[in-house]
C-alpha cells in the first residue's frame, strides 16, 4: 500500500507493507485523514509521545470503510463507513484500536467531513468536559480557537450549555469566522489588554475555564482572565513550551490548572474517553450541530505540501488528505 512516510530527506509517498489487525483492532481501508498539528512535530523528525523517527507514518485520524476486524470486535463489520484516531493515517489502510472507532453518521457525511471529527471530538470533550468541568451556564475562553479542535472546543462548550464562548485568533479575518462557530465574542490573543475585554464580558469576574492551545505568553493574561476558583485546561503550546508563570495570582485567584495529553493515557483511557463522548454528544454529531470547516484537501501524494500548508499557518478549519 501506499503511506506518507518520514524519510531521510522529509515526507515520501512510498509502499509499504499493509497492517494486519489484532484481536482488539479494526483495519480501515482510508479514505481521508485529517491533519493534526502533532503530525508537524514528528515531520520534523521530533518525537511526539512514541511516534517519530525514521519510517514513521504520519497521521493521527481518518475515516474510511471498515476492511477486517479482529475477534474481540462486535459493534463495527467489514463495510461500515468509519471514522476514528489512530496512527499511521497517511496511509491507503490503517490500524484502528477497537475502543476508538465511530460509524459514520447517516446523514450524508462524507468521508472527508467525517476525517476532520476523531481527535478534535475526544481531544476537546475531555478537556471542557471531563477536565474542564463546563457546567450549563458557566463561561469559556478557547485559547487558538481558529484550529480545527478550537472550534470543535467552541462547538462542545455551546452543547453544553455555555452561556458565554470567547475564541481568540491572532488573525482578524478569522476572529470574525469564529462568531459563525460557536463564539459569541472573539479576541486577539496578541493584544496586551485582551483579557480586558475577558473581564469586560464577565461582568468583572472573569470566565469559569480557559481552554488552552497557546501556552507560552499568554499564561499569565489567562490567570487575570480566570475567575477566583475557575479552572484552566492545558491542551497545547501554540504559543511556546515555557514562559513566565505568576504564581502569587494563582494563588489569589485558587485556580485549578490542569493539564492534559493523550501520550500518557493507556488503550483503556482512551476508550473510556471516546465512549464519554459518544453517549454525551455523539446526537449533536448526527444532527450536525458539531461539525468543522474544510480548509483545501490534497492527494496522499501531496502529503509533503498539505503539512507545508499548515505549517503557513493561513488555514481555518481543517486540511485533509484523499486516498
Amino acid at each position: 500500500m501506499k503511506a506518507a512516510v518520514l524519510g531521510t530527506n522529509g515526507i515520501e509517498v512510498r509502499e509499504v507493507e499493509r497492517p494486519k489487525p489484532g484481536p482488539e483492532q479494526v483495519l480501515v481501508k482510508v479514505r481521508a485523514a485529517g491533519l493534526n498539528r502533532a503530525d508537524l512535530i514528528v515531520a520534523s523528525g521530533r518525537m511526539h509521545g512514541p511516534s517519530g523517527g525514521p519510517g514513521t507514518i504520519l497521521g493521527l485520524e481518518c475515516a474510511g470503510e471498515v476492511t477486517e476486524v479482529g475477534s474481540a470486535v462486535t459493534h463495527v463489520k467489514p463495510g461500515d463507513r468509519v471514522m476514528t484516531s489512530a496512527g499511521a493515517t497517511y496511509a491507503e489502510y490503517a490500524i484502528a484500536d477497537m475502543g476508538r472507532v465511530h460509524k459514520i453518521p447517516a446523514n450524508n457525511m462524507s468521508y472527508e467531513q467525517a476525517a476532520t471529527l476523531p481527535v478534535g471530538l475526544q481531544t476537546m470533550h475531555n478537556a471542557v468536559v471531563t477536565a474542564g468541568r463546563l457546567k450549563a451556564g458557566e463561561s469559556v475562553l478557547i485559547q487558538g480557537a481558529s484550529s480545527g479542535v478550537g472550534l470543535l472546543a467552541q462547538q462542545v462548550a455551546k452543547a453544553k450549555g455555555a452561556k458565554l464562548v470567547i475564541g481568540s485568533s491572532t488573525n482578524a479575518e478569522r476572529r470574525e469566522k469564529l462568531k459563525e462557530h460557536g463564539a459569541d465574542l472573539a479576541i486577539d490573543s496578541k493584544d496586551p489588554k485582551w483579557h480586558e475585554q475577558v473581564l469586560e464580558a464577565t461582568g468583572g469576574k472573569g470566565v469559569d475555564l480557559i481552554v488552552d492551545q497557546i501556552s507560552g505568553y499568554v499564561a499569565n493574561q489567562n490567570l487575570l482572565a480566570t475567575k477566583v476558583l475557575g479552572r484552566i485546561v492545558n491542551v497545547g503550546r501554540l504559543g511556546g513550551f515555557h514562559g513566565d508563570f505568576d504564581f502569587d495570582t494563582h494563588a489569589l485567584r485558587r485556580i485549578d490548572y490542569i493539564g492534559v495529553t493523550f501520550r500518557t493515557r493507556s488503550v483503556e483511557e482512551v476508550r473510556e474517553i471516546n465512549r464519554l463522548m459518544r453517549a454525551d454528544i455523539w446526537g449533536d454529531v448526527e444532527a450536525g450541530k458539531i461539525a468543522l470547516p474544510i480548509d483545501r484537501t490534497f492527494p496522499l501524494d501531496q502529503a509533503a505540501a498539505a503539512l507545508a500548508h499548515m505549517k503557513a499557518n493561513a488555514h481555518f478549519g481543517k486540511i485533509v488528505l484523499v486516498m
